[in-house]
């Protein structure tokens, strides 16, 4: 069995600050090598987003810090420099894994004082990234969604998201829920060299259709548009003939920008990858993290122009009183909260 072997070593716990109680697990799999999954009990679930970011959510939940995709643009990255790893190798290789996430967010989801907000997923690290599959944190959290009747969406770029279709049903029967799936490219070349350890790009759009058809509204968001690497007509018309072929309720994109350490490591991958781009690169982005507005039109001019779902409303506000289907589960005790031995 391949998740016959597993290792654990205690002789790494309390690398994380602030998590002095961290376990530190390896899996034997191929898609696992080199990997450490730090084990942590979260003391919350829910981020509150602030208003000067723009985001079009208020709240979202992070299963994970660190990501195996090991997308080279991943604006992320930076995040893990605050656990003092690195935004390189380390947000690829080293994930913290909050085993206790769901139980925590049914406490926070009890409160009182909780206005059944809008909650995004897959708003920093990727929640259906390859060990997902192992913890399956998602179930805990979209049932935590479900019995509470509270607003969500998430972005993904992988198809492992239909494993958790069941509870998308259930929840759509009580509140408003959506997916986006993630496709930046239909190249081969290039989706192997950027994001490396994504699954297939047609396989997401596969998703895209699979999700509509049973009724999940899900859309398609072609992120980051990179000059000359994924931004040509071709490449771009191809993606949205095939989103609106899977029937995408919306179909989305924004400019590339490199923000922090992350611009470190994307150039990095131009100088190995695509020299012949690192002057213009350097160019675009010789003023900051972004490229100049009118530019960046330019790029996004080439996306069909943004549609809203049928009968999907322009702004998160609070929903009706769900249907009654029983009253939500009981709060769990503190001493409950923290989650018992996974193997």
């Amino acid at each position: 069995m391949r998740w016959a072997k597993q290792e654990v070593g205690q002789e790494e716990q309390g690398r994380l600050p602030g998590y002095q109680d961290a376990v530190v697990r390896r899996f034997d799999a191929p898609e696992a090598l080199d990997t450490r999954f730090y084990e942590v009990h979260a003391k919350s679930a829910l981020n509150h987003v602030p208003k000067q970011s723009r985001m079009p959510f208020p709240w979202t939940i992070n299963p994970y810090r660190g990501c195996s995709h090991g997308c080279t643009f991943c604006f992320a990255r930076p995040t893990h420099e605050y656990l003092d790893f690195n935004a390189g190798r380390d947000f690829d290789k080293e994930i913290v894994v909050k085993v206790n996430v769901p139980e925590v967010l049914r406490a926070e989801l009890a409160r009182p004082s909780w206005n059944r907000e809008h909650v995004a997923l897959g708003t920093n690290t990727d929640p259906y990234q390859w060990v997902e599959a192992r913890y399956k944190l998602m179930r805990g959290i979209w049932e935590a969604m479900r019995d509470f009747a509270n607003p969500c969406s998430i972005l993904t770029k992988s198809p492992l998201l239909l494993r958790d279709t069941d509870l998308l049903l259930q929840i759509a029967e009580r509140t408003r829920v959506s997916a986006c799936l993630s496709v930046p490219t239909l190249d081969e070349k290039m989706w192997r060299s950027t994001e490396p350890h994504t699954p297939h790009p047609r396989a997401r759009l596969e998703a895209v259709a699979e999700l509509n058809r049973i009724g999940i509204p899900t859309g398609i968001l072609i992120a980051p548009l990179m000059p000359g690497i994924n931004d040509g007509p071709g490449q771009v018309e191809e993606i949205v003939e095939l989103a609106e072929a899977a029937g995408a309720t919306s179909i989305g994109g924004q400019a590339l920008f490199l923000r922090g350490s992350t611009r470190d490591v994307f150039f990095d991958w131009l100088r190995a990858k695509r020299p012949d781009l690192v002057e213009r690169y350097e160019e675009l982005y010789r003023n900051g993290a972004y490229v100049k507005p009118a530019q960046r039109k330019a790029l996004e001019a080439r996306l069909p122009r943004r549609r809203r779902a049928k009968g999907a409303p322009e702004r998160f506000k609070r929903p009706p009183s769900p249907p009654a289907l029983g009253p939500p589960p009981r709060r769990p005790k503190q001493e409950e909260v923290r989650q018992t031995s996974l193997f």
